[in-house]
């Protein structure tokens, strides 16, 4: 596999390929926080959570064509405001679609599954009403082009750096929400026993409606920052819930830091095979090293441990 390469290039190649597996793990790791507090909290398959990343992405499209239309003094500004648009929008039509949807198939998980992948298809042929089949790319800042040579061999993409800039932030308030304010508190007593969450009276049902909303809304995030590495399509995050489930089940469902784990790991060897190997080959090892390490440990790399 190695084969006419010098070690300086390989250093090299795996330098760059290592960055944009970084930028993959990013994605895979906003999109999987999102689901982990899902599935980790409610049991709930959301087969919908890659369209709420697409949300995002086109949320970041329109505030790129109307500051570029109408404010063209926003276009160094706007992708800031876009990644709040994101969440703002994203979460939303995840409260929406816990009050009219989610919450009536609660201990169902084949139902979710189902109502959810229906969703998925409705939110995929309203995208592609709104706004046509072909993929768009927003107009990105002058400052966000070009890359920051570290050697001669060596090349980082400016997008790339914002990216982790924002997952890292994002993934620290979602650390200190969850284990360091009131309402995380709340989202950790109903995770590990509903039944007497709800005798201390805590409103179940609203941090659940609440939760989701949140899962979907960090989708939303996911969605802006991923119109910096790749154009948006009505189908663009279908084609992330399959790793993005991966990345979940993987490091253990409701444990953070092993989404954090899996999503660097899964992302990092796809990233580095396809380099030497196809696409869809990188896939196929990858997939068969994640079972081989399941048949080992079912619940996971990082499973936390709640009381049934």
């Amino acid at each position: 596999m190695f084969e006419g390469y010098t070690a300086s290039e390989i250093g090299a190649i795996f330098a760059m390929q290592g960055f944009a597996g970084l930028s993959l793990f990013c994605v895979f790791l906003l999109m999987a926080l999102g689901l982990a507090i899902i599935f980790g909290q409610m049991q709930v398959i959301n087969m919908a959570h890659g369209e709420f990343l697409t949300i995002g992405a086109y949320s970041t499209y329109l505030m790129s064509v109307v500051a570029e239309k109408h404010a063209p003094w926003l276009m160094d500004y706007y992708f800031f405001l876009a990644i709040a648009l994101g969440f703002v929008v994203a979460f939303a039509i995840g409260w929406l679609v816990e009050f009219s949807l989610i919450r009536f198939l609660y201990k169902r998980p084949l139902d979710t599954l189902l109502a959810t992948w229906g969703l998925s298809l409705i939110m995929q042929q309203g995208f592609r009403s709104m706004f046509g089949a072909r993929e768009v790319s927003p107009t990105l800042p002058e400052w966000l082009l070009g890359s920051w040579q570290l050697s001669d061999t060596i090349e980082i993409p400016i997008n790339g750096l914002l990216v982790v800039g924002v997952t890292a932030v994002l993934t620290l308030a979602v650390f200190f929400l969850l284990f360091r304010s009131r309402w995380g508190l709340k989202v950790r007593a109903t995770t590990q026993n509903r039944v007497m969450a709800e005798a201390a009276g805590i409103n179940t049902a609203r941090v659940d409606r609440n939760t989701f909303a949140l899962g979907c809304g960090i989708a939303g995030v996911a969605g802006a920052v991923f119109t910096t590495i790749a154009s948006t399509g009505p189908t663009s995050g279908s084609l992330y819930i399959v790793d993005t489930f991966l990345v979940v089940v993987f490091g253990g469902a409701a444990s953070l830091f092993g989404t954090i784990a899996s999503a660097f790991s899964i992302a990092q060897a796809q990233s580095i095979l396809e380099f030497f190997i196809n696409g869809s080959m990188a896939k196929v090892i990858t997939l068969a090293i994640v079972i081989g390490i399941l048949m080992l440990r079912p619940e996971g790399l990082f499973a936390s441990r709640v009381r049934k």
